[in-house]
């Protein structure tokens, strides 16, 4: 196995790991209290708790779009998706002009359509062991943080000012729509500002 393969499945171990943490409240508390180390000082600081989230969804929409600037071939999956357009168009005429000759052949590009789709899905797949080491722990150190926090509010538009802890939409407490608002609105910025492409 290449070392480049070996890498992202190491990346994907950890990852999983991580994820498992979240429902071990000790594993969960002491990823949280080492990442205090690093992010502590931001509260320390005496940044209002709505600010430093806005600079870690800053952080994890900047590191999003590099690794997946790096590591996703948008050119190759642009390609791919306009041959399966072609494809199935051709497809669709083959089947209604009812060329049973032309479908066979079709049935048989099918499968070459099918790989390059498979590649495509595993390319989209693979940065994303890299985001989650990188978001998770800075989500278990959100978490952990709150408690001492929840005096603190944010205030939406149209909402009014919610506690941290507090639902501010459906079942969405306040710290995590703040954060998912946050986070989709700088990658825009940032994917734009970088040139990177999307699908």
């Amino acid at each position: 196995m290449a070392l480049k393969d070996s890498g992202g499945l190491i990346a994907l171990g950890l990852a999983f790991l991580l994820l498992l943490s979240y429902s071990i409240p000790p594993l969960r508390d002491g990823i949280g209290s080492v990442m205090d180390l690093v992010l502590g000082p931001l509260l320390g600081a005496g940044l209002p708790f709505s600010i430093v989230i806005l600079i870690l969804a800053a952080f994890t929409g900047l590191s999003t779009s590099l690794i997946q600037k790096y590591t996703i071939d948008y050119e190759m999956m642009q390609e791919v998706q306009q041959r399966a357009k072609e494809f199935q168009r051709e497809y669709r005429e083959a089947q209604l002009s009812g060329d049973e000759k032309r479908v066979k052949k079709m049935d048989a590009k099918r499968d070459r359509m099918m790989k390059d789709q498979l590649e495509m899905s595993r390319q989209q797949f693979k940065p994303m062991s890299y985001i989650m080491l990188i978001s998770i722990p800075i989500f278990l150190w959100l978490l952990y943080r709150l408690p001492s926090l929840s005096h603190s509010t944010i205030v939406f538009p149209y909402l009014g000012a919610k506690a941290l802890a507090e639902a501010a939409f459906w079942i969405i407490p306040a710290w995590i729509l703040w954060y998912m608002i946050s986070s989709l609105a700088l990658s825009q910025v940032i994917r734009k500002s970088l040139n990177i492409g999307g699908i």
